[in-house]
C-alpha cells in the first residue's frame, strides 16, 4: 500500500520508518520496541565504548530478529586550544559561582568520538544490516571494509550538494535531514547555518537529484508528516522527536516535563551545547549564552565544560544546562510506548496517503 517500497525492501523492515539515533537519550530498549513496531531501530554509538557497543547490539538481536542500524559520528577532530578552554569557562564562571562549584576544577573530557579503526572492527564482528553516519562518511578505506561486511550505508545531507556527495561516495541511501530536525545539523560541505533549507524546500530537490531511496526528516512526528514525505518524493522518513516521550527513552523527569510543555516556537538552533550547530529545546544557557555564540570552543569541546553544571541543575529538577535535542514537531509527541506509537504511525499515514489519493 505504499506508494514507494524502495526502503521498505532495502531493510527488510515492515514500514519506511526509521528510528532516529538520539545519543544520550536512548539505547537498545528504545530501538527494540522501535522495531517491534515496524521500524529500522539505530542504536546511537558515538558516545559510547566498542564494549558497550557489543553489549547493546546483543540485546537487541536476543530480543527481535530485525535489521538493527549503527549510528556513528565521522567529524574531523579538532584540539582545544588553552585560549579557547579559558573564554568558554570564563563565560561559564558566573553559573559555576551559583552552583556553588569550582571553575577550575579538572573536568572530563566530553566522548563525541568519529568512527575509527576500531570501531570498524566491531561493524564486521557484528554485522549490522545497516550502518549510518552523521557528518559526511568515514574515510574510503574504511567505508569499504563496512560495505565488504555486507552493511548497507546511509548517511544525512543537508543540501542537494552534500546528497550527491554522499551518493557519489557509496551511500545506499540519503536521509534528506531539513532544518527542522532536532539535533546536529549533518552539515559537512558547508558551515553556513542560515542557508539550511526546510523539508519541504529539501527532499524534492534531493529526489530529483540522486537515484539512490531518499529518507525525509525534519519536522515529521506523524501520519500526516509521513504522508507529505511521499508526496514530495521521499522512500521513508526518519522520526525521533516524536519518541522522546516513550517510555523506552531515557530522558530525564525535568526533560520530560520540557518536551511536554514545548511548542512549534519552543526550539532554537545553537552551538553552546556542544560547540556545533544543533536544534534543542531552548534552556537557559541558549537564552543566555547563544543561541549561536563565538565563544563556543569547536566540536564536541564545548560540552565538557557543561557537564558539572548539567549534572548539578538536573539535581534540582531542571534543564537549565542540558541539551535536550529535538525538532520543530517535538509537540506532537505522545507519551506511548514506541512500539504502538510505530505502528500508529504507519497506520495514519497510509490512511492519509489512501485519502489523498481517493
Amino acid at each position: 500500500m505504499w506508494p514507494d517500497r524502495r526502503l521498505i525492501d532495502l531493510f527488510k523492515t515492515e514500514f519506511p520508518i526509521v528510528l532516529a539515533p538520539m545519543a544520550g537519550v536512548m539505547d537498545a530498549e528504545l530501538v527494540i520496541a522501535a522495531a517491534q513496531g515496524g521500524a529500522l531501530g539505530s542504536l546511537p554509538c558515538a558516545m559510547i565504548s566498542a564494549e558497550k557497543a557489543r553489549e547493546q547490539v546483543s540485546l537487541i538481536r536476543q530480543r527481535v530478529k530485525a535489521p538493527v542500524n549503527m549510528n556513528f559520528f565521522c567529524h574531523t577532530p579538532v584540539d582545544l586550544t588553552t585560549d579557547a578552554e579559558a573564554r568558554w569557562r570564563q563565560r561559564l564562571a558566573g553559573y559555576y559561582t551559583e552552583h556553588g562549584l569550582d571553575p577550575a576544577a579538572p573536568i572530563a573530557a566530553a566522548n563525541r568520538a568519529p568512527f575509527d579503526a576500531a570501531f570498524c572492527e566491531v561493524v564486521e564482528e557484528l554485522k549490522p544490516e545497516v550502518v549510518s553516519f552523521h557528518f559526511g562518511l568515514p574515510e574510503q578505506a574504511l567505508l569499504k571494509r563496512v560495505k565488504a561486511a555486507g552493511c548497507l550505508v546511509i548517511s544525512s545531507a543537508t543540501t542537494v550538494k552534500e546528497a550527491v556527495w554522499l551518493e557519489q561516495h557509496g551511500a545506499d541511501a540519503v536521509i534528506a535531514q531539513g532544518a527542522e530536525a532536532g539535533g546536529h545539523r549533518a552539515m559537512f560541505l558547508t558551515d553556513k547555518i542560515a542557508e539550511q533549507p526546510g523539508t519541504f524546500a529539501l527532499v524534492p530537490q534531493v529526489a530529483d537529484a540522486v537515484k539512490v531511496p531518499v529518507i525525509a526528516a525534519g519536522g515529521i512526528a506523524d501520519g500526516r508528516g509521513i504522508a507529505a514525505a511521499f508526496a514530495l518524493g521521499a522512500s521513508g522518513v526518519q522520526i525521533g522527536s516524536a519518541y522522546l516521550r516513550c517510555p523506552e527513552s531515557k530522558v530525564s523527569a525535568g526533560g520530560r516535563k520540557a518536551l511536554a510543555e514545548a511548542r512549534d516556537d519552543s526550539t532554537v538552533i545553537t552551538n553552546v551545547m556542544t560547540g556545533r550547530p544543533a536544534r534543542g529545546v531552548q534552556n537557559r544557557l541558549m537564552l543566555e549564552a547563544g543561541p549561536i555564540s563565538p565563544d563556543a570552543p569547536p566540536f564536541p569541546h564545548a560540552a565538557t565544560a557543561l557537564g558539572p553544571l548539567k549534572a548539578a541543575a538536573e539535581k534540582q529538577g531542571r534543564v537549565d544546562f542540558t541539551n535536550l535535542w529535538a525538532g520543530q514537531a517535538v509537540a506532537l509527541g505522545r507519551e506511548v510506548p514506541a512500539a504502538e506509537l510505530t505502528r500508529d504511525l504507519a497506520k495514519s499515514a497510509l490512511a492519509r496517503l489512501k485519502a489523498l489519493a481517493g
